[in-house]
């Protein structure tokens, strides 16, 4: 897979930049994953060793061994799949996960909460494994039934139809979460990561606008904001700080270059719309409570503060934690550094949370 030799929708500064003044510390490289970067790198080119869609996707599917205290598969969770229709006539596959000590049934169904999760991968790459470890914390809680949505992949179906399968899978989960997930439709979060949190987070812009309630929480990590095309005009109507695609052009596991191959295939010819850059809405007012993860050495960054900044500006209940000088990903990636153990048990902490409070009510 080839990428441009320049990013076309960033003019990178010669001799680099410290970044912003509010955000630019953050990329300081923490010495634990400083150890570890060059030998990082090394692997991260091996996986773009390819001619062709296919192998390039199949690279990336390599899983190493869940970390100590990951719950497992088949022992803590079980697992299924069901294919459901998309609004064009296709059909896309959901796999169903949820904890193997707690049986869920009708008479459960009323406090168990479903956490709809949308991978990451550029919108072009990942499947269902692709936050393996994540979605076995959330699936064992013996209150979460998780939902994964393995959404059609660009190039071959850019935008919006990996939006649109999201938001299919959305309203297939609010019909049929009762009889045939035993869990409540009102009581949905939406989980993604990278390019999986913008598709979140432009899924309850929709439900918002078509008035789909259920979904009660929202958790973002490393979320993608916009199409870097548009972050000029972001910065001089609102005042965002993005300059980390400038700032961490080549963050050893996503940098300029690369986000702007994947946002080619998802987006040709883009044009103005907050459901592929949610930093475009007029407003987040009304939003669920969200929570956001971002790591400093990562070119993604300031579109994660960004949207941050814009949640709290818009009066959603907000919590941010940021991870100072880590890469994009660090917590599938890094899972020895201590980093990846707190950022895992935040949010698991957050879903208990916000289990607790939706079944306290």
């Amino acid at each position: 897979m080839k990428l441009k030799e320049t990013p076309e929708y960033v003019t990178l500064v010669p001799g680099g930049t410290n970044g912003g003044p509010r955000n630019g510390h953050y990329a300081a490289l923490d010495p634990h994953f400083a150890a570890a970067k060059t030998g990082a790198e090394a692997i991260m080119a091996g996986l773009w060793n390819a001619d062709d869609w296919e192998t390039f996707r199949n690279n990336w599917k390599g899983a190493g061994p869940l970390p100590e205290g990951t719950p497992q598969p088949g022992t803590d969770v079980t697992e299924s799949y069901i294919k459901i229709p998309t609004r064009d006539g296709a059909e896309i596959e959901l796999k169903i996960m949820s904890s193997a000590k707690h049986t869920k049934s009708a008479e459960t169904a009323n406090d168990t909460v479903v956490v709809l999760r949308m991978h990451g991968g550029g919108w072009a790459i990942g499947w269902h494994g692709t936050e393996a470890i994540e979605n076995l914390h959330a699936a064992a809680h013996p209150n979460v039934v998780l939902v994964s949505v393995d959404y059609r992949l660009a190039p071959e179906h850019p935008y919006p139809v990996p939006f649109n399968d999201c938001v299919d899978a959305l309203k297939w989960v609010k019909a049929n979460a009762a009889s045939q997930l035993h869990a409540n439709p009102e009581k949905i979060v939406l989980l993604g990561g990278s390019a999986g949190s913008g598709l979140s987070l432009a899924v309850a812009l929709k439900a918002r606008e078509e008035n789909i309630s259920g979904i009660v929480a929202m958790a973002l990590d490393w979320p993608t904001g916009s199409h870097p095309k548009f972050f000029k005009q972001l910065t001089e109507k609102h005042g965002y700080e993005l300059e980390s695609y400038v700032q961490v052009p080549d963050g050893t596991v996503t940098g300029a270059a690369i986000m702007e191959f994947f946002l080619d295939a998802y987006t040709p010819n883009v044009q103005p719309d907050p459901y592929h850059s949610p930093l475009l809405a007029d407003s987040f007012a009304g939003l669920p409570q969200a929570f956001l993860q971002v790591a400093g050495f990562d070119p993604l960054r300031d579109e994660g503060l960004a949207v941050a900044e814009k949640l709290q500006r818009d009066g959603v209940p907000t919590e941010l934690h940021v991870y100072a000088g880590l890469p994009h990903c660090f917590s599938m990636l890094f899972t020895d550094l201590p980093q990846a153990k707190d950022y895992q048990a935040r949010q698991n902490a957050f879903i208990s949370k916000v289990v607790k409070a939706a079944n306290s009510q």
